[in-house]
């Protein structure tokens, strides 16, 4: 079908309030909005401002009453443990609604805060949803995460309750949550009421005495007393959550979502941008501790009356390649949506595809990714094995949904490897230079968003309107900073190059790192990279490439290194400067599958470092100093 990106995009510009007003129409509230949008309100403004509704209402009890009941809302597939689990509507709201009694009665109601470190288990889905219920705010603390970062957390939100598990799953380990969550509780000033711990036989804890509390024997406890809580009225402007991202300066950001404008963001880009109907099996593989998982691994899919599922296991050794295609094959998913690393380690392991003809994927329409620069090869490995579109898309957890994306519900416009898309309604982007001038077309500078953000962005940071303003607003007056760099193309297309941080300055030449992992990654033998900049005498700074070969490459990896390096003289020209390449076993991530190029790059650099939180295997940081030693770099 011909798209009708161009003339929705138009209609959005010429009349914002009308379509946001029109796209609120999806959405059930309790008593409507005085202003679609007052500029008055908030740091920027505030989005359907007057009206009240409830996140938990319109994600699970309108489509019980509306004629989902029977429908499986949650499927849980654990491939670690190899069991699945699956909820209809009704099941769910049963399962919501008893957690709300458990928490209504430990004293928590509208306002209060309450802190979840859950691993990917359907508890973490029906804990959110019981906060919404009752108007509380949740922060999803990703499972697992060090003390000190679940004790800054504690500190910033003040949470009343804190809801947990026993333990997580990791491939081949099982991580006790229960001796990280006392630490981090001991280590915080303030100290939450009670905890709620949710048992798993994987790895059981001990519950301390007046203070934990078993999560499945207070909840069936309210469930055979016949529980039920209404959900409770909020202001759209109210917040629905908090999620926390790293901050520069070791504080951790809280990023503020509201009730109104994320409903209808969220429901919105269900049809439109992910092309999924309600009903449709819908499969985002991240997190709930993160944004993805907040958006479309729970509220979004369930916003639109679709089945989602939450997915515990990896993308490789889980138990192999072709986990992602059992998952899609059993549960009839029609969209997935991950990070371009997971397909990157699938590639690694699997380089033919020979695992996708196993399975039925006739249901599988769609495959969407974001959360870090999708390389033009790993999108056309995909393409080509799975025989159905590949769409890169650009987002932060400040914006909630995607800022661009080729849209597949109006209708998919030509691909552009290696452009994340068209900027979506809401979104006025901007290329500007470090003084605030619009470059011209094609030119690499800071990329922006016209004020106001659309609905479903922050409104602002935890407790910090000024940390806000600086953080986003101050550096171009009138706009948001997305800190990452890039440029439009003619036709409108973004490239995002990298984060602004990631563009090297070799010799005075701007240069984009993701441009050199283009073409590092488009080398036949090569299954992952990544490109730093760091410190050189006569340059300022001069790229270092570092390569993950395919499994069973059994190639010299100095001749593969030096057609590496080729490669980069040949299409980016000598400019680029890229003279070594070190091959390594595996690229050091955090547990989203973001590459830690910054920490790569203060080793190569012999500066001060500390071990990021959010590390996936701090043994592989050992195994990049040994790598860089081995060439004479950073010692």
């Amino acid at each position: 079908m011909a798209s009708r990106y161009h003339e929705v995009y138009d209609g959005w510009k010429r009349d914002p309030e009308k379509f946001w007003a029109d796209a609120a129409k999806a959405i059930d509230w309790f008593s409507p909005f005085d202003t679609v949008f007052d500029p008055n309100a908030g740091v920027y403004g505030r989005w359907f401002g007057g009206a009240s509704c409830n996140t938990c209402f319109n994600a699970v009890d309108r489509h019980v009453a509306g004629g989902r009941a029977d429908q499986t809302a949650l499927i849980h597939d654990s491939a670690i443990s190899g069991t699945i689990r699956k909820f209809t509507y009704a099941e769910l709201k049963r399962e919501v609604i008893a957690l709300t009694s458990v928490l209504k009665n430990r004293g928590v109601q509208k306002g209060d805060r309450v802190i979840i470190y859950m691993p990917m288990v359907p508890e973490a889905a029906f804990a959110m949803l019981a906060c919404a219920r009752i108007g509380a705010v949740h922060s999803v603390v990703f499972g697992g995460f060090a003390s000190h970062e679940l004790a800054t957390r504690i500190d910033d939100a003040r949470p009343k309750l804190i809801i947990s598990a026993s333990c997580g799953l990791e491939p081949g380990r099982v991580v006790a949550y229960k001796p990280l969550l006392d630490t981090a509780i001991e280590m915080s000033r303030h100290k939450p009421e009670a905890c709620l711990i949710l048992q798993r036989d994987q790895l059981r804890c001990e519950l301390r005495e007046n203070h934990d509390i078993d999560y499945a024997d207070a909840v069936a406890r309210e469930r055979a007393a016949g529980a039920n809580v209404d959900c409770v009225p909020v202001l759209a402007t109210d917040p629905l959550y908090i999620i926390y991202t790293s901050g520069t300066t070791g504080q951790p950001k809280g990023i503020v979502r509201d009730n109104g404008g994320h409903m209808v963001a969220l429901k919105w880009s269900m049809e439109n941008e992910f092309g999924v109907k309600p009903g449709e099996v819908f499969w985002a593989a991240s997190d709930v501790g993160w944004v993805v998982g907040h958006s479309y691994i729970v509220y979004g899919p369930l916003l639109h009356g679709c089945t989602t599922v939450l997915f515990e296991g990896k993308p490789v050794g889980t138990p192999d390649a072709g986990t992602y295609w059992r998952v899609i094959a059993e549960h009839g998913v029609v969209a997935l949506f991950t990070a371009p690393t997971a397909f990157r380690a699938i590639k690694g392991q699997d380089p033919k595809g020979e695992f996708v003809p196993k399975y039925d994927l006739s249901k599988f329409r769609t495959l969407f990714l974001a959360g870090e620069r999708a390389d033009p090869e790993t999108i056309k490995w995909a393409e080509q094995k799975l025989n159905v579109p590949v769409i890169d898309h650009w987002w932060q957890t400040e914006t909630g949904s995607p800022m661009t994306i080729n849209p597949a519900g109006l209708g998919l416009l030509p691909v552009k490897y290696g452009s994340p898309g068209v900027p979506m309604p809401g979104y006025d982007i901007r290329v500007l230079d470090d003084a605030g001038h619009e470059v011209p077309r094609g030119t690499l500078g800071n990329v922006v968003v016209k004020l106001p953000l659309p609905a479903g962005c922050l409104p602002t940071l935890w407790n910090a309107d000024d940390r806000f303003r600086q953080a986003y607003l101050d550096e171009f007056p009138g706009f948001y900073k997305t800190a990452d760099a890039g440029m439009m193309d003619e036709d409108g297309y973004l490239f995002v190059m990298a984060r602004t941080d990631d563009i090297i300055n070799v010799a005075g030449h701007r240069l984009s790192t993701g441009a050199m992992e283009e073409v590092l990654a488009a080398h036949p033998d090569v299954a992952e990279c990544a490109v730093i900049g760091i410190a050189d005498a006569m340059k300022g700074q001069v790229p270092l490439g570092f390569v993950v070969l395919n499994a069973g490459v059994a190639r010299d990896s100095g001749a593969i290194e030096t057609e590496v390096v080729t490669l980069v003289r040949e299409r980016i020209g000598p400019v680029a400067a890229l003279k070594t390449v070190v091959t390594i076993k595996r690229l050091p991530k955090t547990r989203s599958g973001k590459i830690l190029r910054g920490t790569m790059q203060k080793i190569a650099d012999k500066e001060e470092w500390t071990m990021p939180a959010t590390i996936d295997d701090p043994a592989i940081l050992d195994e990049i100093t040994a790598a860089l030693k081995g060439r004479g770099i950073g010692f």
